[in-house]
């Protein structure tokens, strides 16, 4: 008996371990047995109450905090995954704006750890024919919609792989034409945070929307072409050159960068750096990995009269 009784306990641990549960509604409890008929929701919301792992989503967005409708997304992924962990990247994307949340968001998903969801809803084309997606890269989950967004995700992360979501019964019903953060975009992050496959949600698909290449380019005389990608609070000029296209050369006079008719030939380490050169603009390597345009203690942007997009050269003096 007692033997029995320890085989029972180490096939509790097990079962524990693997995160299998059995609920009455599965057919334990015989006054439950049209259980079939309940709800895909309720039943995600079971299993997640039912499975303490802890689950991290992350939600980034344009609508701001004056409104509601950031409490409902947190809302809707509580309901079915209580022990969810949501952490705000920002909710302060410029309205419409896909391109600076493609930058926000490929600057920061390196520091989340595996199994990370992230929620990014930008979506000036809510309610029309444009697709959700779900992104799975980096041994990460991105879900939103088909409108470039992920674009600088999947340039950075080749074997990454896109899902059109379809299956309704992960979605939040009625699908409102003007809400699909709330309705489609929260419930499918909850699912995967509670251990749902992609393939369940949807189909791969590989003609999804890009942006413009993350890469600058280089043409045959050397001379590299690229472009600002974001101006920060600060009116940094964040540009699309990483290391990978320049070499140390840069740092040693070797190169110069052209914006909107202004050369600039001085490149520091950080903002406070003495050197024996006056001149007020400079150029560095940003915490994202990218190389910036500064002033110390003024706006770059204004200096420049630049905004995001225009053409930078780089090119050998």
């Amino acid at each position: 008996m007692t033997r029995r009784h320890g085989d029972a306990e180490t096939r509790g641990r097990d079962d524990q371990a693997s995160g299998l549960r059995v609920s009455a509604s599965e057919g334990h409890d015989p006054k439950r047995s049209g259980s079939k008929s309940r709800s895909r929701s309720a039943r995600l919301r079971e299993s997640a109450t039912s499975r303490p792992a802890p689950s991290l989503i992350t939600l980034l967005t344009d609508f701001g905090t004056s409104d509601y409708f950031v409490g409902a997304i947190k809302g809707v992924i509580l309901s079915i995954n209580p022990h969810a962990t949501i952490v705000d990247i920002t909710h302060d994307i410029p309205p419409q704006d896909i391109g600076a949340a493609a930058f926000t968001l490929v600057s920061v998903y390196r520091t989340f750890p595996a199994g990370t969801v992230h929620v990014a809803v930008v979506d000036p084309g809510v309610g029309s024919t444009r697709r959700p997606i779900l992104a799975l890269a980096a041994e990460q989950f991105f879900v939103g919609p088909d409108n470039g967004i992920f674009s600088y995700i999947l340039d950075r992360e080749p074997a990454a792989s896109v899902f059109h979501l379809t299956d309704e019964q992960y979605f939040r019903q009625p699908v409102s034409s003007t809400f699909h953060g709330r309705d489609l975009f929260a419930p499918v992050a909850a699912a995967l945070a509670g251990g749902v496959k992609p393939e369940q949600l949807g189909d791969l698909v590989n003609d999804h929307i890009r942006l413009p290449l993350l890469a600058a380019e280089r043409s045959g005389d050397g001379t590299l072409t690229g472009r600002i990608l974001h101006i920060d609070h600060f009116g940094n000029c964040i540009t699309n050159f990483t290391e990978r296209e320049l070499t140390t050369d840069l740092f040693h006079g070797a190169m110069r960068l052209t914006i909107n008719g202004a050369v600039i030939d001085s490149f520091r380490r950080f903002f406070a750096e003495e050197t024996d050169r006056g001149e007020e603009l400079f150029a560095y390597w940003g915490s994202a990995g990218f190389l910036e345009i500064a002033v110390r203690n003024q706006s770059a942007a204004e200096v420049l009269r630049v905004r995001r997009g225009q053409p930078v050269l780089i090119s050998a003096t």
